[in-house]
């Protein structure tokens, strides 16, 4: 069980709290050398707590707090400190929260902000204090809000003693509007949510038990439970008739069969004119690197190379609920690469599905063939847009770290929505070169195409290429999450594990097509 259920809710105008209640102020930068201020336009009052208006300069420096996103300080009266007003502890904890320098929207600053809170109340009752007045869009702060509080309230732990399982069950919402507004915020933010710790679920399932046929069959449970969303799940036997070469010959080396997921989103009152959006997503359920043999420290974390297939069909999960006006289609390749009596050979040729052949010199270098198939299917449906997830290559981390995805595509409009709505959602996005002078990086002596370039050698980028050769004309965008699919250790929002990277843009990107929106530059 995780707390991807976490109770959320707007606080009673009547609050009462307890010993266990930690009331979160959001406090900003100051602009000068001034000291650090709260939101403009919160109540005074929080269930008979002050809420104070700024803090003493020298008493935030000695606690080391300058309301930077993130940073959190225990609110208790300064003796000799006359401009601070103390929030007493008696009743609960009062915290500063840093959501950064302005009070000007900021959707990552509230996330930020409220995951602090989060991590800071134990097994307590957060309450997150917003503006009184009616803020400007504040839909979208209170969504920013409980989006941060649940994500970093996020805990994996079906595998511990039900004793050992604690963290935070309750969050709440004071201040506000009150209204229709801050209701439709805490929605939106927790079906947001939802998604993402659903993609996290899928990642951190540890593989034996999260086999191809398992990602397929809960995929299919969960979103048999959702409107307008259809699931088709392909066998071995539907991948062969369907012609999935470069699939089948990964499959080929694991006990397990392979798996193809199709799920479908309909709008309602969809019509000809509404945008398609095909979502395609690598689903290697563990990667041993088939006979070019990962390292043993390399293989540890293998079960996260299926966050791309996790990331598209958690955006599908969400699309009906947060009612998406476009047509979405989502396709997921899923295999083990392991290197079995039957795995394929350093020198094969696979065909794929739209009949290109590739010469498979690394067997490491597995995505790019599964995913070959899968975007070929995506093409013959002619979507308005194509869009891949995958942890494709180590080379991609090496340039952009663990915090940032490599960006690639061919369509100007599509890149910059894509980047747009990224940083909405908070999870950056780099955009790389795809030069055509590195084409030849992939030529084969015997094949259209062997599936590695030249060592060392722009390994991101080649990759990139070869998916390319399998999007026809549609407009296409790659994005390479190996980096920031997977968090390192927990800070913030992110719990050491499965990220769910990459949900979070998605669904901003489609909430933002309208009927009528443009989605290239070749409409």
């Amino acid at each position: 069980m995780t707390v991807s259920t976490l109770s959320v809710a707007a606080a009673p105008r009547d609050l009462a709290l307890s010993d266990f209640t930690v009331v979160g102020v959001p406090m900003m930068e100051a602009s000068d050398a001034g000291a650090p201020e709260a939101v403009p336009g919160l109540p005074g009052h929080v269930g008979g707590i002050a809420v104070p208006e700024r803090l003493d300069p020298e008493w935030a420096k000695g606690r080391g707090f300058s309301a930077r996103p993130g940073e959190t300080v225990v609110l208790a009266a300064a003796p000799g400190s006359p401009t601070l007003i103390g929030l007493g502890m008696g009743k609960g904890e009062g915290l500063g929260v840093g959501v950064g320098g302005t009070a000007e929207l900021d959707r990552e600053r509230w996330r930020r902000g409220a995951a602090a809170l989060v991590r800071s109340s134990g097994n307590g009752v957060p309450v997150m204090v917003l503006p009184a007045r009616r803020l400007e869009r504040a839909a979208e702060v209170a969504s920013a809000v409980v989006e941060g509080a649940t994500l970093a309230a996020y805990r994996f732990d079906p595998y511990r003693k039900p004793d050992e399982r604690t963290g935070v069950e309750r969050f709440l919402i004071a201040g506000g509007d009150g209204g229709e507004e801050l209701a439709a915020g805490i929605r939106y933010g927790r079906e947001v949510a939802a998604a993402v710790c659903f993609a996290r679920d899928l990642v951190n399932t540890p593989p034996g038990d999260l086999t191809p046929a398992r990602l397929a069959e809960t995929v299919a449970e969960a979103l048999s439970q959702c409107s307008r969303t259809r699931v088709e799940v392909w066998d071995e036997a539907r991948i062969a008739k369907e012609r999935l070469g470069a699939l089948l010959g990964v499959a080929r080396g694991s006990a397990e069969p392979p798996r193809l997921i199709w799920a479908s989103y309909e709008p309602q009152g969809g019509s000809l004119v509404t945008p398609h959006v095909a979502l395609v997503g690598k689903g290697i359920t563990f990667d041993s690197g088939g006979l070019s043999l990962k390292t043993a420290d390399g293989m540890t974390t293998m079960k996260t190379d299926m966050s791309g297939a996790a990331a598209v069909m958690a955006t599908i999960k969400a699309c009906a609920a947060l009612d998406i006006s476009a047509r979405v289609t989502a396709i997921a390749p899923a295999t083990e690469n392991m290197p079995g009596g039957r795995a394929i050979k350093p020198g094969d040729v696979l065909t794929a599905r739209n009949g290109s052949t590739i010469e498979v010199l690394n067997t490491d270098a597995e995505g790019r063939l599964i995913l070959a198939d899968a975007l070929s299917l995506a093409t013959e449906l002619q979507p308005d847009a194509i869009i891949d997830v995958a942890t494709l290559t180590g080379a991609a981390v090496v340039a952009l770290g663990r915090s940032i995805g490599a960006l690639f595509g061919t369509d100007d409009v599509l890149i910059r929505r894509l980047r747009d709505a990224a940083t909405r959602a908070g999870e950056p996005l780099w955009q790389l070169p795809l030069p055509e002078q590195y084409a030849d990086h992939i030529d084969s002596e015997i094949a259209d195409m062997k599936n590695v370039g030249k060592q060392g050698e722009a390994g991101s980028i080649v990759a990139a290429l070869l998916l390319a050769k399998f999007t026809g004309k549609i407009p296409w965008a790659h994005l390479d999450i190996a980096g920031p699919a997977r968090a390192t250790e927990t800070s913030g929002y992110l719990t050491k594990g499965g990220t769910g990277f990459g949900v979070r843009t998605l669904i901003e990107l489609l909430l933002d097509l309208q009927p009528t929106a443009t989605l290239s530059s070749r409409h």
